[in-house]
């Protein structure tokens, strides 16, 4: 099954273009908070290849759907506390860009994944098994921790379970004191 979470309106209309062309079966995958449309009106949605939204050398910032925004918000805030993040949009998280994960955390050497999901078998267990069998480097999660979900806003529930900005900044800096220990 394949599995597209894309990050916002354009996104979404392209996804859905190209899942019609699709062979096999596919889940299509979106929620409910209301993010910035960010992405090119006009862009080509290649299911499977990860798309490249900053370049940078201290973290890789890996997000899927609506967290791709709540990642470059905090691109910006590290930025502003002189920590250069790189930020991988993966709209496709079956099946994963290896190559891409793999390259920028070739540069980086740790990564913080970013989902508004459960925290167990999804976006960041997928990089997590990636980096297992070829380039063990420290992780962190921005995700739901495994609970029942509840009802309120979608404000009102990224706020709860820690999925916001200032969540990815924290995790951020975890696993760069993470990755200094190793180094």
């Amino acid at each position: 099954m394949t599995v597209i979470n894309p990050s916002d309106f354009n996104q979404t209309k392209a996804a859905t273009l190209a899942i019609a062309e699709y062979h096999g079966p596919v889940y299509l995958r979106f929620g409910r908070p209301a993010v910035p449309n960010f992405t090119p009106a006009d862009q080509k949605f290649e299911i499977g290849k990860a798309v490249m939204l900053n370049e940078g050398t201290d973290v890789t910032i890996i997000a899927t759907g609506h967290l791709v925004w709540k990642a470059i918000e905090a691109g910006e805030q590290l930025e502003a506390m002189g920590i250069s993040a790189e930020i991988i949009n993966i709209h496709t998280i079956k099946p994963i860009d290896e190559k891409a994960i793999l390259d920028s955390l070739k540069k980086t050497g740790c990564v913080v994944t970013a989902e508004e999901h459960n925290r167990i078998g999804g976006l960041g267990d997928a990089v997590a098994q990636v980096l297992a069998v070829h380039l063990p480097s420290p992780q962190e999660y921005v995700a739901v921790n495994d609970s029942f979900g509840e009802s309120g806003t979608p404000e009102q529930l990224m706020k709860k379970y820690g999925l916001e900005a200032s969540n990815i900044v924290e995790a951020v800096q975890k696993v760069m004191a993470r990755k200094r220990v190793l180094a």
